[in-house]
């Protein structure tokens, strides 16, 4: 009995601590417990379906299990972890790469704790080398690809460098190369996952550090930007900036009530994104800010105007604004509250 909790604690507490670790070291916290128990769950339902799409593939390409772990495997195993991460990306439900890295590595720990249960089913007889293996090793490594694969794609639809269709593309081939390599065996298992052990929690830990360099960057560049361009109209005088001047070139294409509405759609957006960088900088300093009602009002606004505006006019709206896909998100952000 003693031997068997031993083994279940060595095959499921390393990525579970691994995950805390990454939480408690993300300055901002935007990732709450319902996206992590969402992302594990969606790992563990991937595993479950990639077991039986696995065994059928093994089966029909009938292949030696060797050939099939490192050539295979990694692409449908990989292929499904990804698709969590496409769809939180896509909706604006990522804010930064540190967020994308905690949900994909969610991702691959809920895959791997299924995939550890299945195997202590089937190898029952196991030393305690196997669970240290798969525990400290093979566990991290699915959530170590699904999180690299989730930061490359979040920091490339950031950049929009890439069409749409293929902005997952470098991750997803990113995680079946890591993934395919490490089934290699190149070296033995233990040192394999030695080798995990002691160089990806530093690692980790440079990246969301570099980050969350990045998110503070932003924070300032983009409050004061905000809070100028908000000043201005207040003020009025907008008609001498160049926001004023792109306002009037487009009065010869829009009704003056559309212009109207757009300059309101402006002031609008503006506020709530300094209410949400304000709300970013609290989380960052511990503090924690209560729903505002007045926040579900402006967004029943912005919805009203946005429409109003029609599709034509929100493609004049963005140069003005510049929105990015993190300003999209700080704005689903405030709204969820």
């Amino acid at each position: 009995m003693l031997t068997l909790l031993t083994e279940i604690i060595v095959a499921f507490v390393p990525i579970l601590l691994f995950l805390l670790f990454m939480k408690l070291i993300d300055s901002f916290k935007l990732v709450t417990i319902k996206q992590t128990l969402l992302a594990l769950l969606s790992g563990g339902l991937v595993a479950i379906v990639v077991m039986f799409l696995n065994y059928n593939l093994f089966v029909w390409l009938q292949i030696s299990p060797a050939d099939f772990s490192r050539f295979v495997a990694p692409v449908t195993e990989e292929f499904f972890k990804i698709l969590f991460i496409v769809y939180l990306i896509r909706a604006k439900k990522v804010g930064f790469m540190v967020d994308a890295a905690i949900v994909g590595f969610a991702v691959g720990a809920g895959f791997a704790i299924i995939e550890n249960i299945y195997y202590m089913r089937v190898l029952s007889e196991a030393d305690m080398i196997t669970w240290f293996v798969r525990g400290f090793g093979t566990a991290v490594m699915h959530g170590g690809t699904t999180a690299i694969a989730a930061m490359i794609s979040k920091d490339i639809d950031d950049r929009k460098s890439w069409p749409q269709l293929f902005i997952f593309t470098p991750g997803l081939i990113a995680a079946i190369l890591l993934h395919s390599l490490y089934n290699q065996f190149l070296l033995p298992p233990i040192t394999i996952t030695l080798i995990i052990c002691i160089t990806l929690p530093p690692v980790v830990y440079l990246v969301f550090k570099k980050s969350e360099e990045n998110t503070r960057q932003w924070l300032g560049t983009g409050l004061d930007s905000d809070m100028e361009m908000l000043r201005l109209l207040m003020a009025g005088n907008i008609s001498e900036t160049r926001i004023g001047n792109y306002l009037k070139s487009i009065q010869e294409k829009f009704p003056a009530a559309i212009v109207g509405d757009i300059i309101c759609y402006l002031r609008v957006y503006l506020e709530l994104s300094i209410k949400a960088k304000g709300v970013l900088i609290m989380k960052e300093s511990g503090f924690d800010l209560p729903p505002d009602p007045e926040t579900t009002a402006q967004f029943e606004e912005l919805s009203y105007l946005e429409k109003h505006i029609g599709k034509t006019g929100m493609l004049a709206v963005q140069p003005m604004l510049k929105i990015s896909n993190t300003d999209l998100w700080q704005l689903y952000m405030l709204q969820q509250g």
